[in-house]
């Protein structure tokens, strides 16, 4: 039995794991959108949240404990400068984990992790548009469209 055993190991010894893990951060960070394994992701997410919350005090203190964990100045200065601004006021929850589907080679599991403050397309799909009408719809609005038209241009010259 398994128990309390949380760390998944992925296979790997610990050095391997914790190199790993550093370079896929860095390049999350650097590219602000990887695909891996479901796994990985999994082990992905509790590695970098916890440096993507130190980074929104930016002290020399943090800023070498983060240097620390991802061993790549670039990857930190980037955090840094334009990834904690941007979820500052979030209370945690920076990544998220997108199902694609499955490997060709070995059917493993892929996802796409991702920044959430960083994804142009869910951003404008949180604008809402107008909702398309019905058919019916439409017809009332342009039939009482032209008698609106010729109201104001009624009271125009009267204003004049």
């Amino acid at each position: 039995m398994r128990h309390n055993r949380a760390v998944n190991h992925l296979g790997r010894q610990s050095g391997h794991r914790k190199a790993m893990l550093a370079n896929m951060a860095s390049s999350l960070i650097l590219k602000k959108r990887i695909t891996t394994t479901e796994a990985k992701a999994k082990a992905l997410k509790p590695y970098l949240e916890p440096l993507v919350t130190k980074s929104k005090e930016d002290t020399t203190h943090s800023r070498r404990v983060v240097f620390s964990y991802l061993k790549d100045k670039e990857a930190t200065a980037e955090l840094f400068r334009t990834i904690a601004p941007k979820v500052a006021d979030r209370p945690g929850g920076y990544l998220r984990i997108l199902h694609t589907g499955f490997r060709q080679g070995d059917a493993a599991e892929m996802v796409l992790v991702e920044f959430v403050d960083f994804n142009e397309a869910a951003l404008a799909s949180g604008k809402k548009e107008a909702k398309k009408t019905t058919r019916r719809s439409r017809a009332k609005k342009a039939e009482a469209a032209p008698a609106e038209e010729a109201a104001p241009a009624a009271e125009a010259p009267a204003a004049e």
